[in-house]
């Protein structure tokens, strides 16, 4: 009794084995097939004088086409923020040239101020002097 059990599970593992092993070819078989019918698909398709067959001609240039339309809106949006990024430089450029001549005369109005301060503190300071003289007379 006891062999007729091992036997039978040699066979089940026999029988899966072959069937892995055959599924393994199977698999094998449709990966090749499919290799060799998109084959053609990856390479260009050249007539015998070395130019492209017009299918595939048609193929590229619709490719080509569809690159060209979506690159080139990317492109147009990436120009015009270039552009609109070159004028905010150049904005920002003159309003800090701008700032830069605001302060400078600030500056300037600042000195003549101090400037005018001190003048009529010692105007004032001269004349205080002067009265003093004309009380102590």
């Amino acid at each position: 009794m006891n062999a007729m059990p091992s036997e039978k599970l040699e066979t089940k593992t026999s029988d899966s084995e072959h069937a892995a092993a055959a599924a393994a070819d199977v698999e094998a078989g449709i990966r090749e097939f499919v290799r060799n019918d998109v084959a053609y698909l990856r390479r260009p398709l050249q007539n015998a004088d070395g130019t492209l067959d017009p299918s595939a001609e048609a193929a590229v240039n619709n490719v080509n086409s569809l690159i060209q339309r979506v690159a080139g809106a990317s492109l147009a949006e990436i120009e015009g923020l270039i552009t609109e990024l070159q004028s905010l430089r150049d904005l920002l450029h003159s309003e800090g040239q701008r700032v830069q001549r605001e302060i400078a005369g600030y500056a300037q109005l600042s000195q003549a101020a101090m400037q005018s301060t001190r003048l009529i503190s010692d105007n004032v300071a001269q004349w205080k002097q002067a009265a003093q003289k004309i009380g102590r007379d």
